[in-house]
């Protein structure tokens, strides 16, 4: 149930950001949201999903997997392990970027900013045993 209700809301926050170019529903959790597109592992059929963005700058922005503190990890996720190369809407421009999960120190460093950001996102990690990933997504060639 939880699955299908992520999906109606996803989708009627998509296709809202989208008619509207992000200037309705453009921020989450006091955040700026993306669109990330991923290529389902599975399928091979690209996937959509709105996502709050607690750190960017210039070239990259950082995403948390945090599924609400699931024990699972998002599928959206799952996907850009399998196929690292994404096409990302952010701030009204439309990138491809090559996604990566930070590790080591970069994530300590990285968590530590996302926490700042949004306390919620500790709340999350308390909820679940899997320690939740932290996604770089990095500039590419234009879209």
């Amino acid at each position: 149930m939880k699955d299908r209700l992520f999906r109606l809301s996803t989708g009627m926050h998509r296709r809202v950001f989208r008619a509207t170019k992000g200037r309705l529903l453009g921020r989450a959790m006091g955040m700026p949201v993306a669109e990330l597109v991923t290529v389902g592992r599975r399928t091979g059929v690209e996937r959509a999903t709105m996502l709050a963005v607690p750190v960017s700058d210039a070239d990259r922005i950082v995403l948390v997997a945090s599924f609400g503190g699931d024990d699972r990890n998002p599928s959206w996720y799952l996907n850009l392990r399998a196929e690292p190369a994404v096409r990302v809407t952010f701030r009204g421009v439309t990138r491809r970027m090559v996604a990566r999960v930070a590790s080591g120190t970069e994530r300590a460093e990285l968590w530590s900013r996302i926490v700042r950001t949004y306390a919620g996102y500790a709340r999350y990690q308390a909820r679940t045993v899997r320690e939740l990933p932290v996604v770089v997504i990095e500039t590419g060639r234009q879209a």
